[in-house]
């Protein structure tokens, strides 16, 4: 009897743990990301070849449970659809994915880590221009959306124009120092300007995204088209701009290594872990954990790839974490907000619901309306 009591309690206590023990190995899984690919590129591999492999691997992981769990609810594809899945291969795999690489390049893996924050902040802003998010002024939950908006930028501002000294970590003192600093002050304005045009990238996927999971609610199935056609488009710059055969192939080492555990970490473990969490604890529990994906990769940077932490760096990294929360705690207000009446119901169908970003990847809820309602949460490929 006693120890049926005790495996009870024990079950309890790892029913409660569970959440938080897969959110931190989340993180730790999405600094990985960071940390392999800067290594593979300082190493030679050329961006558009990794994102070739990367899409391809993850359309290949996700497929099969795309072809057996969807197989009853997956709609037919028509042309608007199909259009539709082109663009966000083109928006996240395309476009966002090489600009953030090569700003990345410029710049560092924990410098890049931190501004991915922003990506909820510019999807709101986005949102109001397209007038797909509705803000009320005198509402608390605009105000708290709105100055994170406001802080987010300011904190990516700040590490854009100001680097500081060099903060030394226990580990850093014999690396940072005498590490070839590459990135000229050009380049790191440059390669900040790149990762910001890929957060709008990035942005603009989740906005179309939102759109195109109305009429096409299979999740794993669309998220397995778009990893197809991101590498479909994607192998077609890439066989423009890398001619060389050589550049395309692969041994057993990080060249292997990189595309395999983006595409299958990333895109399917991700996208499964983060969908299980959600599902008992909401996505404002999950934007929770994501500032902790900057501090493991700005320790592994140091550690692993010799990169130096500035304190404009890590100053702004805080405010754009605080402004971060801000927007999310807006959203979970927005979430909590009274049922809309039959004509707002109409005019807000197409509210966009910025509700978490967690390191590779942006969740957004399908609004609660229409036969389509439901959760979306697809990978983000960084």
């Amino acid at each position: 009897m006693e120890d049926q009591t005790s495996c009870a309690k024990i079950c309890v206590v790892f029913s409660r743990m569970k959440p938080y023990v897969l959110m931190v190995a989340l993180q730790f899984g999405s600094a990985g990301m960071y940390i392999i690919s800067t290594a593979t590129l300082n190493h030679g591999m050329s961006r558009f070849v990794l994102i070739v492999y990367r899409n391809a691997v993850a359309a290949l992981a996700m497929a099969p449970f795309a072809l057996l769990l969807e197989r009853k609810i997956r709609p037919k594809i028509t042309i608007s659809i199909f259009l539709k899945i082109m663009a966000l291969g083109f928006l996240e795999p395309i476009l966002d994915q090489n600009l953030s690489y090569l700003g990345m390049q410029y710049t560092s893996a924990s410098f890049t880590s931190a501004i991915m924050n922003a990506v909820p902040a510019v999807t709101f802003v986005m949102a109001i221009v397209f007038r797909l998010e509705h803000i009320k002024l005198k509402e608390r939950r605009s105000q708290a959306k709105i100055m994170g908006t406001v802080l987010t930028f300011s904190g990516a501002l700040l590490m854009t124009l100001y680097r500081g000294p060099i903060i030394d970590l226990i580990w850093s003192h014999k690396t940072s120092h005498h590490a070839n600093h590459s990135s000229t002050d050009t380049h790191w304005i440059t390669g900040t300007l790149l990762i910001l045009v890929g957060c709008c990238a990035w942005s603009a996927f989740y906005i179309l995204q939102s759109i195109t999971i109305k009429t096409y609610p299979a999740e794993l199935s669309l998220s397995t088209l778009i990893c197809l056609m991101g590498a479909i488009q994607s192998a077609a710059l890439g066989l423009v701009a890398e001619r060389h055969p050589s550049a395309w192939a692969i041994g057993w080492d990080s060249r292997l290594f990189a595309p395999v555990y983006t595409g299958i970490v990333s895109s399917g473990l991700t996208y499964y872990v983060q969908g299980l969490v959600m599902k008992t604890r909401g996505p404002v529990f999950v934007t929770a954990f994501n500032p902790l994906c900057m501090v493991i990769v700005a320790a592994l940077g140091t550690l692993i790839l010799a990169e130096q932490l500035h304190l404009g760096s890590i100053i702004g990294a805080i405010i754009i974490a605080i402004g971060l929360y801000s927007v999310a705690w807006g959203k979970s207000k927005d979430q909590l907000g009274p049922t809309p009446s039959t004509t707002e119901e109409k005019d807000d169908a197409y509210e966009l619901p910025i509700s978490a970003t967690e390191g590779s990847k942006l969740v957004i809820e399908a609004n609660n309306y229409g036969e389509h309602a439901g959760k979306s949460n697809f990978p983000v490929k960084k």
